[in-house]
């Protein structure tokens, strides 16, 4: 579903994405971790083009992300991104936040954008909050109404970057249930979180990253917690620290 290869950018001279490769099949729920600073969001916004990079090859459905004829609008309608900071419009209903980009981007009537978006509401437990405006909802609600706008546009693939680090700990549940729903449903799912309990709970494989941009470890959730005399001398100082508490 998703292919990178030897993805690398630059800012200005600092390089922020060293050499990544990675392949996700097809639902396969991915949790990308590591200390600040060492890329993750960057990599997971190289995937749907938010973030450009100067070398390297995504792939994302067998469509080329780096092919500068490929209609990225049409490939970012069909990977559901969910950012920090739900990015909601504040002067929309939920309910038009749900069916804007079904209407503009996907050409849908009003009335089937309004069907599946509602739909998507129902499935994030808000249903009863259709016709308030996202500042009069909680910040979990806020974020659980971003994924369920997400997912109204029929995505191949969901993007998460870090979508439970801006929420007080008591929403943080709401919020990681829905993803594990999403999961068990067979979603395919990149996620950078610093939630290691969801990534022990519903990830089939880890991505640990290191400042500068590099990809340390790739390998399947039991490795990564269950054999960390095997993961190299970063991982173990990363697993030792947030594992102790």
């Amino acid at each position: 579903m998703i292919e990178l290869k030897n993805v690398s950018k630059w800012y200005g001279p600092v390089q922020v994405l060293t050499d990544c490769s990675t392949t996700i099949q097809k639902g396969e729920v991915v949790v990308v971790c590591g200390p600040s600073g060492s890329g993750k969001s960057t990599l997971i916004k190289t995937i749907n083009a938010l973030e450009p990079f100067q070398k390297g090859e995504i792939y994302v459905d067998g469509v080329a992300v780096h092919d500068p004829k490929t209609d990225l609008p049409k490939l970012r309608s069909r990977v559901g991104m969910v950012f920090q900071h739900f990015e909601l419009f504040p002067h929309l209903s939920v309910t038009d936040n749900l069916t804007i980009a079904q209407i503009k981007v996907l050409g849908r009537s009003a009335d089937d954008a309004n069907k599946r978006g509602l739909k998507m509401l129902e499935r994030v437990g808000l249903m009863a909050h259709k016709d308030k405006f996202p500042g009069q909802l909680s910040g979990g609600q806020q974020q659980r109404v971003a994924i369920a706008r997400a997912l109204s546009m029929d995505p191949i693939v969901m993007l998460f970057d870090e979508p439970t680090s801006a929420l007080d700990p008591e929403m943080v549940g709401e919020v990681l249930d829905v993803m594990v729903g999403l999961a068990h449903e067979g979603m395919t799912m990149m996620c950078v979180t610093h939630e290691m309990g969801f990534a022990r709970k519903v990830s089939n494989r880890v991505i640990f990253m290191d400042v500068g941009g590099k990809i340390l470890e790739d390998c399947s959730k039991d490795d990564f917690f269950g054999n960390p005399e095997a993961r190299k001398p970063r991982t173990k100082d990363f697993l030792n620290k947030i594992l102790q508490h």
